[in-house]
């Protein structure tokens, strides 16, 4: 068996522009290209980009005629699959002799240049870059079907996977390291248990044999997924196993991957759907990956000492290595369910037969506790159950204890029963991690039964079987003391049983191997703190492959997973014989579904987050969970004040409502105590509040006051700015009337240049840059004066939100409140976005610019997202309001509403909710400065907090907005599981305004995350 020999550059970049020219009649400026064994150079010349192709020594021609002759085959079959076509010479041959600088004769091909990203440099390598791969090469194999040369069978060649073990055995002795040396061994052995047994079963073909990571090239960046663009150097085709295509490239595509079986499934799939692959096949897929790798790492060990100047034979000998260790940590039969699930067929074949028999066998089954599971109490522990406020009280076990058997004992029951296949939220917790792949998951879904039953409750065996082991794991929170039993009945596979959770003490009369008979008690319901920590119950569960592990199986599974786990641990519910639809889990809801009705039933202007828009069913502190219990980091919004769902607020407005909530016309405490707490936050004369139920309610009615008092109708407002939904505040929004679908400024409206002083008229080298930004106040008051109108307000944010988070310049508000007031108008903070201590430094936004306004509004952040909002004014300016027209709001300030914002007020200041915001929000904002110094595309990061925003700019010196690098960003970022939107009027700026609950953790999440999309291809190389 030959080795490639060692290749030594004789050829130049003007021997190769020689040859081009004397061969092909080619004149272009060649570079040279990497190789194992040739020779290569890229030949750019005015009649397009060439690969000239210098073939080693020893190199046969017939061989060369083998790759020549299957690529004009594929031309005809796939002429759509993009592959390199050859070129004759001028003498119409399709392989040419030269001559190299030592005399030497050489055999030459040209082959057209296929334009692309090699996979190993193309970032990020997603879910759905590996599936096209999978995808091209299923297509390819199909396409060669048929295909047949002479040189194809019996190739010498050192990757030949029927040779691999031979290779491994004749190289190994070059690593030196001993683990790695036994690491190697033991894939070997793995193999010789398997491959054997397979090979009669594989399919045989010419094949590609070497779709590594630097031969498959990807299309250039974009915001879809990247699809497969060619196919480089068929110098390793031969006739060998079909699977052994797919199985190359999984073992690269495994490069780098946190969850190496994930992506090796993600190819798996994209291959089967374009060229099935046969069960046998798809078996030894994950054997024939491992066995590529450990070929590759022998062979760049021996070629270590023999080409130490040939740097490409060792380009993936390290990622090899990582990846082999990542796998050893799987078992090659999950591997194998995981496979054939990508492929979908039925995960675990056995599991089938198992369940087909406890159908067929009912009869023999007994109970496992003694109580009637039929008038069991069914408990609801799901994502979005309502048992539960968040996840930190679905694992308070004493609070979960009391709550479930509370219910038991209400609905008359002596039991409980906790659902299989249940997404639940006590599991989305770091104690329950799962995936490590691009999205963290937790273990979530539930593949057991829970029977809660009084502790001591008996325990019984619903079958005869053996002990096949105890465990006393009374510290371990997924099953505390277990029992698993093994059962071996006539006419089905083996499987087993497992009980979880029980006590620890129970446990002493039995023996692993010992007999067990059908109704014998095994042990007993454990207690907490005993039995894992959990209200007492027995966590019963069905397992068709044990995966030779001993005393322990996961009992809940990753969502991503779902499907091979319970095919692992199939319903329980075969052995209970509890009526179906009383277990019957509610289905999580349908996407596509969903989506189909809301675009039925609602309007087409009401956008949706997101090009794949999530499903959320719950919201807890600073997190959005989907149904399978996903968390997803929420950095956006910022109604939710002080947390989605935080305890105190929804006990606030839930004891309320269970008591009174009606109008204002009647005297109640509760709207007098909330207007003297939220007047104490202001400073005077800020003192008069209205009540109504959002911050365009409270917009409009300021703007009623500010006319009413000034007694002129003129608005003056900022460029790019937002104040509600109202047709009175659209006119008054520019972020709308200058956007799709509006048609610019009303009459009345003037409009004054956004105080941007990143891209705007004055910028930050500019100490006046405030004063002269606040001129282009007065100029449009003196126009409205000069037309006869008179301003009757300036309403401005205090910090601008969809302008772009755009903190104001220093001394801008003074200024302009002084041109404004100068023409007799009224000054407006529209504080509802940025008040309420998100800035961190003061309480309100305006207080950083050291200004009193005449008129605070605030919207719904003051009731953490309930419909309560607020116009806080001065006693003149309500004085003048009151002209003899009934102001009345049926529901602004209603009791419910205003329990609810004095909760607000008392988290913001137990929780020392401001100081968070601010400290939080510097490390936050240190972090993304930080991420400038690393990436240019970062334009400028600004903000005070938890108002922050980053705008990407396609280069540093025009500042031009980078608007679809800023939409890919959110959409990766969302990947990751971190919420951002975009704003600005180009849409190229990234908004940060979370819960102010968000901690330094989460802001150092962030900043990581956003540092490795940042790195990705789309946004790097812009």
């Amino acid at each position: 068996m030959t080795t490639a020999a060692p290749t030594r550059r004789r050829f130049r970049e003007a021997d190769a522009e020689r040859l081009a020219r004397e061969l092909y009649g080619r004149a272009g400026s060649a570079r040279p290209l990497p190789g194992e064994r040739d020779e290569n150079f890229l030949l750019a010349t005015e009649g397009g980009s060439f690969v000239l192709k210098i073939a080693e020594e020893s190199e046969r021609e017939e061989v060369l005629d083998l790759q020549n002759a299957a690529l004009r085959w594929l031309a005809d079959r796939a002429s759509s699959l993009p592959l390199p076509r050859v070129v004759p010479s001028a003498g119409g041959l399709a392989i040419a002799v030269a001559a190299a600088p030592d005399g030497a004769s050489r055999l030459v091909r040209l082959l057209t240049y296929l334009p692309g990203t090699v996979i190993a440099e193309a970032n990020p390598r997603t879910p759905a870059m590996l599936e096209d791969v999978g995808r091209f090469l299923g297509e390819l194999d199909a396409a060669l079907d048929g295909f047949a040369h002479p040189a194809a069978a019996g190739r010498d060649l050192a990757w030949d996977p029927a040779r691999a073990l031979d290779v491994i055995a004749l190289y190994s002795s070059a690593i030196a390291d001993p683990r790695r040396r036994a690491l190697l061994e033991g894939f070997v052995e793995l193999s010789q248990g398997t491959l054997p047994r397979l090979r009669p079963h594989l399919r045989t073909g010419v094949i590609h044999n070497d779709a590594n990571d630097y031969n498959v090239l990807v299309g250039e960046p974009s915001r879809e997924p990247r699809r497969v663009t060619g196919l480089l150097d068929f110098g390793d085709m031969l006739e060998g196993w079909i699977a052994c295509e797919p199985a190359v490239a999984i073992a690269y595509a495994m490069f780098g991957k946190a969850d190496p079986l994930a992506a090796a499934a993600r190819v798996a799939a994209g291959y089967h759907r374009a060229h099935p692959l046969t069960n046998a096949e798809i078996e030894a897929l994950w054997m024939l990956a491992a066995i590529r790798l450990c070929t590759s790492v022998c062979l760049s060990a021996h070629r270590r000492v023999s080409q130490p100047d040939n740097p490409y034979l060792r380009i993936s000998e390290e990622p090899a290595w990582r990846t082999l260790e990542a796998m050893r940590a799987i078992h090659p039969r999950l591997a194998h369910y995981t496979l054939r699930a990508a492929c979908e067929l039925p995960p675990c074949p056995q599991a089938l037969l198992v369940e087909r028999w406890l159908r067929t066998h009912f009869g023999e089954v007994g109970p496992v506790v003694e109580a009637d599971l039929d008038r069991a109490a069914v408990f609801d522990l799901s994502v979005d159950s309502p048992e539960f406020e968040s996840p930190a009280q679905a694992s308070d076990v004493a609070a979960m204890t009391t709550r479930l058997f509370g219910r038991m004992r209400e609905a008359g029951a002596t039991a409980g029963i906790g659902r299989y296949d249940e997404a639940r939220l006590m599991y989305a917790s770091d104690a329950f991690a799962g995936s490590a792949g691009e999205y963290p998951e937790r273990r979530t879904v539930h593949i057991a039964v829970d029977l809660f039953l009084e502790a001591g409750s008996a325990v019984l065996a619903p079958l005869p079987g053996i002990v096949h082991s105890l465990r006393d794991n009374a510290q371990r929170l997924d099953y505390g003391p277990t029992v698993i039993l093994e059962h071996r009945p006539e006419g089905a596979p083996a499987f087993w049983t497992l009980y979880g959770h029980l006590s620890g003490d129970s446990l002493e009369g039995l023996s692993v191997g010992a007999s067990v008979d059908r109704g014998q008690r095994i042990g007993r319901i454990g207690s907490p703190p005993g039995n894992g920590d959990w209200p007492p119950h027995v966590h019963f569960q069905i397992v068709t492959d044990m995966l030779d592990r001993d005393g322990e199986f996961p009992g809940v599974a990753a969502a991503s997973q779902r499907e091979v786990w319970e095919s692992l641990s199939p319903d329980p519910n075969a052995i209970l014989r509890i009526s179906p639809a009383r277990l019957a889990p509610r289905s999580a809801p349908d996407p596509e579904a969903l989506l189909a009705a809301r675009r039925e039933r609602l309007g087409a202007s009401l956008s949706l987050a997101y090009r794949a828009p999530l499903t959320i069913v719950r919201g807890a502190g600073q997190f959005l969970y989907d149904p399978m219990g996903r968390a997803h980091l929420d950095m956006v919004n910022n109604v939710a004040h002080v947390g989605h769902c935080h305890p105190r607020v929804v006990r606030a407005g839930a004891e309320q409502m269970a008591v009174l909530n009606t109008n204002t016309r009647y005297l109640n405490e509760a709207i007098v105590r909330y207007a003297e707490r939220l007047t104490a936050t202001l400073p005077a004369p800020l003192s008069v509040c209205f009540f109504v139920c959002s911050g365009s309610e409270a917009n409009e009615l300021a703007l009623r006051m500010a006319r009413a008092h000034s007694g002129g109708a003129d608005v003056i407002a900022v460029w790019g700015s937002y104040h509600g939904n109202t047709q009175g505040l659209i006119d008054v929004s520019s972020y709308k009337f200058d956007g799709p679908g509006g048609k610019g400024a009303p009459f009345g409206v003037h409009v004054v240049p956004m105080p941007d002083d990143y891209r705007g008229l004055h910028r930050r080298d500019d100490p006046s840059r405030g004063e002269k930004y606040a001129a282009h106040v007065g100029d449009a008051a003196n126009a409205a004066r000069a037309r006869g109108r008179r301003p009757s307000a300036f309403l401005c944010e205090s910090l601008l939100s969809c302008g772009g988070q755009i903190e104001l310049p220093p001394g801008y508000l003074a200024a302009a409140y002084g041109h404004a007031r100068e023409a007799g108008a009224v000054c407006i903070a529209d504080e509802v976005q940025v008040g309420f201590g998100r800035v961190g430094t003061h309480f309100w936004g305006f207080e950083t610019q050291g200004v009193i306004p005449d008129i605070v509004t605030m919207g719904k952040p003051i009731g953490n997202g309930h419909p309560l909002a607020a116009v806080v004014t001065t006693p003149e300016i309500a004085a003048s309001f009151a002209n003899g027209m009934e102001y009345f709001n049926t529901f602004g300030g209603n009791p419910v509403s205003c329990r609810i914002g004095l909760a607000v007020l008392d988290v913001l200041r137990d929780e020392r909710l401001q100081e968070r915001a601010r400290r939080v929000g510097a490390r936050l904002a240190a972090g993304l400065a930080g991420l400038s110094e690393r990436h240019e595309i970062v334009g400028d990061v600004r903000g005070r907090g938890l108002f922050l925003g980053i705008e990407l700019s396609l280069d540093r010196e025009s500042r031009a907005p980078a608007a679809e690098q800023a939409a890919y960003a959110v959409e990766r970022m969302k990947d990751h599981g971190i919420l951002l939107s975009t704003d600005g009027p180009d849409h190229n700026v990234i908004k940060i305004k979370p819960p102010l609950c968000v901690d330094e953790a989460d802001a150092d999440r962030v900043v990581a995350e956003f540092d490795r999309v940042l790195s990705e291809d789309f946004v790097a190389r812009r």
